[in-house]
Parts: structure tokens; sequence; C-alpha cells
């Protein structure tokens, strides 16, 4: 694999957003910038920038660098490279050229330098020279001059990526797309659409913020309905490798708009109003958003929708203090603003965007958050709020009895006693152990198909999975009772509702299981018998913890001390820092994720522990026990958790436990040392062990010693068995 070189850029305030994205779509050696960002990888990572970037103005290919410190250098310089393998000679050009610290200090003189040094060299060699576009040219080359030393790179999109093809009409002064969309992002709008919130633009104008809120939230590809990439024309292009991609984007459209919470659109405007359904329309967005006539006066929270972002971008007009008749209009409307917010929104989160700061003083509530971001030239402000209206400015615990004081519904009421029943149950048994990480309730009523685990950190968190409800069951009626859920559940855990957190869980396929549902990089710190564990409600669909594995990771301690231990597809490598802190002589923990690997580092230095004697391997497990099974390498005690399902380059297609246990429990074995155990344990439902198929191996089923108090009433959690040679 060819590591190349890129840089994305992104406008003022954005790049630590953009960074962020990046190195959730693979990027590696990551240099954050005012400008951008630069990174690494093969070219399938530019091409998937291009695509799925949201924050990104450009992804520039960087190819040559060289001295410039005279116009005749910058020319031969650029000759120096062979267009031929670029660019067709009847092709299209566009050269952008900036410099700084530099003898050539006029940019349009340095690219008509670099535009000749080109056309000359195809004239030269074949008598025909491309020609130059300013619109869509089948190659845009970019030149960057600092010091006297230029950087050439190539511009993958060939134009700005902020231009997402969906943009019909529009009113004065929009928003670019790639700002609203990193305005988003910085808000926490994932996250909050992943657990269902709704999304409501009170002042939508043209629908950019709207349309940016639905992608998002419906898994959509920013770049899918572009009709121009530059890539595409480019000698070098790897139409397989596009082709993949736009594949898997189409792939995760489908899938993201079934599970897209409401978006509301208002403006007072009837033809801003036009002009936003226009581009919904264009965006292919008309079943996910709705689009109405609605002065800010009349603006209140759609009824059954889960609370979640109502952001506004209102009129920045000149800045204060000229005492005009615009300012004092203003004032007012930011005032409106506010009390509407407070007014209506009680529970929701909200963000308003201006490029006239002062005038954030009229909306009456105090930002718990803001950030600097800049609309071209204008320095602009994000303010962020939790809407709590009588709640507001109170603390967490007047919150939570405020929260007790509402009535419930019906239906929030039957949960809600069912939830204090369980609590009740619990109770004794997790002070007893002090246990700080248990499942209050699995599915315990099938019409509320949820589980509900507690996290003790510095405070209380409710993590809440829907089980993804059968066709059969009407979609208002289960998210109805999701809304009961996430209504009770404060009450009866005297928690607010930004400690609760809401995902849906459903067979994941290929890597979807490993991709991020938000991207707020909060850990929570929680305890765990002798050991510390970071867990992440929000970014993943699992937490960092397996639950129902609390014993087996005793045990696992319990056995460990003195034996040299190896715990394969170790996911954050819980089960080895057990190991080691019981008295491992050495553990290696093996996974073929970076980002688990990365996670379980920081579990064992959170134990007081570095990694000598506690190795972290990246590596497909399969291949990992296939290189060693000829190798001396022995171990006294292995763990073995596979996942039910998994992409494997070893395995034709995908590894399935059920088929390929025999196979992979041998593999194993194999590296066990005289005398040594191996803990075997998978997951999947109704699980047959094919003992007869490994005459040389004894099992003991430990299933029942492993299963936990809070998942006894699901015996079939998981299976889990000793493994000895004869």
């Amino acid at each position: 694999m060819t590591v190349l070189r890129f840089f994305a850029t992104a406008p003022k305030g954005v790049p630590p957003i953009l960074a962020e994205e990046l190195r959730q779509l693979g990027a590696e050696a990551l240099k954050e910038g005012p400008a951008g960002v630069a990174f690494e990888g093969p070219l399938a990572l530019g091409y998937r920038a291009c695509l799925w970037s949201r924050t990104a103005s450009r992804v520039l290919l960087h190819l040559a660098e060289f001295p410039a410190a005279t116009p005749e250098a910058l020319y031969a310089g650029v000759q120096a490279i062979d267009w031929s393998e670029h660019l067709a000679a009847a092709g299209t050009l566009l050269v952008d050229f900036s410099a700084q610290r530099s003898q050539i200090t006029h940019s349009h003189y340095g690219a008509l330098k670099v535009k000749d040094a080109i056309v000359d060299q195809f004239r030269d060699r074949c008598g025909e020279r491309p020609s130059i576009a300013k619109e869509q040219p089948d190659l845009r080359v970019h030149v960057h001059v600092d010091r006297d030393q230029a950087s050439l790179s190539l511009d993958l999109a060939g134009d700005s990526l902020h231009r997402r093809g969906y943009r019909e009409s529009a009113v004065v002064a929009p928003l670019k797309q790639n700002l609203a969309a990193a305005l988003l992002l910085r808000t926490g709008w994932p996250e909050i659409a992943a657990g269902g919130g709704a999304f409501i633009d009170p002042m939508c104008g043209s629908g950019t913020l709207l349309i940016e809120a639905a992608m998002i939230a419906a898994d959509i590809a920013p770049g899918l309905n572009r009709d121009y990439f530059a890539l595409l024309r480019w000698r070098r292009h790897d139409a397989a490798a596009w082709g993949v991609l736009r594949e898997e984007a189409l792939a995760r459209r489908d899938a993201g708009r079934e599970h897209a919470p409401p978006l509301f659109g208002f403006d007072a405007d009837v033809k801003a109003v036009r002009a936003a359904r226009e581009n919904v329309e264009a965006a292919g967005l008309n079943a996910l958003v709705r689009v109405e006539r609605r002065d800010m006066a009349d603006l209140h929270a759609p009824t059954s929708v889960i609370p979640g972002l109502v952001m506004v971008n209102p009129p920045y007009g000149e800045r204060l203090g000229h005492g005009s008749e615009q300012q004092a209009s203003l004032a007012a409307l930011y005032r409106g603003i506010g009390s509407q917010l407070m007014a209506q929104f009680a529970g929701w989160q909200a963000a308003v965007f201006t490029g006239n700061p002062p005038l954030g003083k009229y909306l009456g509530i105090k930002a718990r958050r803001t950030h600097v971001f800049y609309n071209g030239a204008i320095e602009c402000r994000l303010l962020r709020f939790s809407l709590t209206s009588e709640w507001f400015e109170k603390t967490v615990e007047e919150r939570a009895v405020l929260a007790a004081q509402k009535p419930l519904s019906e239906g929030a009421a039957m949960f809600a006693n069912r939830l204090r029943k369980n609590l009740k149950a619990m109770s004794r048994w997790v002070n007893r152990e002090g246990i700080g990480c248990y499942r209050l309730y699995d599915a315990d009523m099938p019409e509320y198909a949820v589980a509900v685990d507690l996290y003790q950190s510095d405070a209380q968190w409710a993590h809440v999975q829907e089980y993804a409800p059968p066709a059969s069951v009407d979609p208002e009626k289960a998210k109805q009772r999701i809304r009961e859920i996430i209504t009770a559940l404060p009450q009866v855990l005297s928690i607010p509702r930004e400690r609760i957190v809401l995902k849906r869980r459903e067979r994941q396929r290929g890597a979807a299981q490993y991709t991020k549902k938000a991207q707020t990089g909060e850990f929570l710190q929680v305890i765990e018998g002798p050991c510390r564990f970071l867990v992440n409600l929000r970014d993943y669909l699992d937490t960092g913890l397996f639950l129902d594995h609390r014993l087996t990771r005793g045990l696992l301690g319990e056995w460990a001390r003195a034996r040299r231990c190896l715990n394969l597809f170790c996911y954050t490598a819980t089960a080895s820092v057990h190991m080691a802190l019981g008295g491992a002589a050495l553990t290696t923990s093996v996974d073929m994720s970076a980002t688990y690997l990365d996670w379980a580092r920081r579990n064992f230095e959170l134990n007081g522990m570095d990694l000598e004697g506690n190795a972290l391997v990246q590596s497909d497990c399969l291949q990992w026990l296939d290189e060693r099974q000829a190798g001396g390498e022995r171990y006294d005690l292995i763990f073995l958790d596979p996942p039910t399902f998994s992409n494997s380059k070893r395995m034709q297609d995908t590894l399935d436990i059920q088929r390929d246990h025999v196979e992979l429990i041998r593999l194993t074995a194999n590296l066990l040392a005289a005398g040594g155990l191996l803990v075997f344990s998978t997951n999947r439902q109704k699980f047959k062990l094919d003992a007869e198929a490994m005459p040389e191996l004894m099992f003991e089923d430990i299933t029942r010693s492993t299963i936990p108090k809070d998942f006894e009433h699901n015996p079939h959690i998981h299976r889990c068995y000793r493994v000895t040679r004869r």
C-alpha cells in the first residue's frame, strides 16, 4: 500500500473539527494548522475524504516539492513533472497559486508561470496543449510557495467541497455548507440524532443547516449528490476504489434514512420557505424534512418528538454601537428568540450562530459553551445552551427533583414502576459487591424493548439500547414507547436527561460494528473490582466494557498469577488488565483495531501499568494464530472471546463462530503450554459446542458461574468453557 500525503483545507476555526473527522475516516500522521489539516494514507483515503468530509473545502494530493526562489526556478520545477501521467494533451486545466515570504509576490503571475510550464511541456512533446477551464477542469493544480520552497498538489475534488450539488435556490448570504456542517458537529448533533432527538431550525432561510443536519442524521455522504469530481478525469484515477466507496455510501444512505429523527424548518419569509423546499427536494430529503412558514413568535416544539436540538442563524446586521433603528430591531429579534427558546423548548439543546456577538446578550440566556468561527472574514460566535425552562440555572440535583414532580403518561408510569422494582431488588447486591456498572433492565416488558445499563463515574449515567423493533410493530408506536422510556428514566434514577444516552441496537454487518456513531471523544472513568476502566457511552455501539463478562474477567484475574497470558480479540483489553493486576507474568493482547488498542493502552495506564510486559498487538487474530503455529510461543492462560461474526482476511468471507469454532479453538489450544488453560466464550445465541470434533481437548461448561446476577434472567447471554488438553 502506497502511503500518500494530503492536505485538506477548511474555513478558519474549522480545522480542529476537520482533524477529528479525518481521524474517523482512517487518516494517519495528522497535523493541524490554521488553514487545514495535513494527513497521510492510501489514495482511497483521499477519495473517502472527498466523498465523506463534511467540513473540508478541498482535498489536495501532494505531488512534488522543489526550490522556487525565482519565476524561472518555479517554471523549471513544474516542468520536471511528467504531466502526461496526469492530464491528456486535449484536456482542460486550472491553476491556483499562493505565496508567502516569497520573492514571487503576485499570485496571478505565479499561476501563469505554472500554467506555462505545463502547457509548454505538452506543446513541445506532442504539438498540442491543454486549454484553460475556469469551471470543472479535468485537472486542477495548486501551488503554494513559502520561503522560496514550492509545494505542488492536485485538487482531487476540482471545486470546493462545500458545493454539495443540492442548492437550487438561495437567499441573502446563505451559510456555506461545510461551515454549517462544522457548526452541527460542534453542537453534538450526531449524538443527539443517534438518540432519536429531533432538529428544528426556526429561521431556516434556504435550508442549509436543515439539510446538513438531515444528511448527518441519515448517514448520507455529503459528496454523494455532486456530479463533478476532478479525480474522475485524472489519468491516474482508480475507478475500482472509487466505485467501492460510492456503493458503500449508497448502502449507508439507504440504511440511514430508515433511522433518521424528525427534522423541521420554519421561516417567516415565503420566498425562503420556497427556496428551502426546493433545496430539500434537490437533496432527496423530502421524506425526512418538513419545511413550513411560521413566525418566530408562533414557534413551539412539535408534539410527539424526542427533545433534540434547535439551532438558529439569525441576521447579523451591522456591529452594535451605531444607534441605528436596525440595531434596535435586531435586539428585539434576539430577545424574542431567547424568550421562545426558554418558553417552548424545555429539555432541548439549543445553539445560536451570530456574526454580531454583542447581540447575544439580548437572548437572556447564559451560554454554557461559546465557540469562535469565521463566516468568510466575519468573526462569529456559536453560542450553545441547555434549555431547561424552570430548570434553567438549577443544579443537577434540583433538576432531578423537578423532573420527579412532573406527571407521567400511563405507559411511562408502567415502565417507571418496573425500573423501581428492579432497583429495589438489586440495591443490596450492588452495595454489597461494590458494583459500579450493571444492567438494570433488559426488555423485561416486551413492549418496552430496551436494555438499560447504569454506569457510575463521578456521576451516574444511563446507557439505553433500543432493540430494533420487528416489522410488525407500528413505527409510530415504537417511537412513542421510546419517548415514554426517556421521560421515565430521569424521574426514577434522579439524573438529568443529559446523562441518558440512547442508541438503537441491531445486527451489525461488515465494518458497521466498528463505526463511530458520534464523535464526542467523551470518556468516563469507572471501577470494576480492583480495576479502573475508561468507557465511552456515545461514540460507539458498545461502550468499551462488556458487562455480562464481569465475573469472567474476575476469574481470569484469579487464575493469572505468575502465568503467561494471552487475550485474543481483546477489544479494549479489560480482561488483560484484570490478569495483569492479578499477577500475570506477562500479558499479550491481540486485536485488529488500532482504536481499541489505543483505548487498551489508556486502560493499562489508568491502572498504573505501562506496556512493558503487557504487549498490545494490532493484527487479524486468525492470521496471527496461523503465523504462530510453528513458533515456540506458548501461554499458560488464554482468553478467547471472538465476535459472533467478523470480517477476516483468513476466511473466505466472514468468521462465523458456530461454523468456525472448531478450527479457531484448535489453533488457539496449540499455543497452550503444558498444563495450560484456555477460556473460550461466545455470545452467539443457541451456540452448540462440537466437542466431539476435538477429542484431544477437554471442555468444562462454566457458563452458570460466569453469568452475573444482573444477567440471570437471560442465561443465554453468553456461553463459557474451560478448555484443557487431555
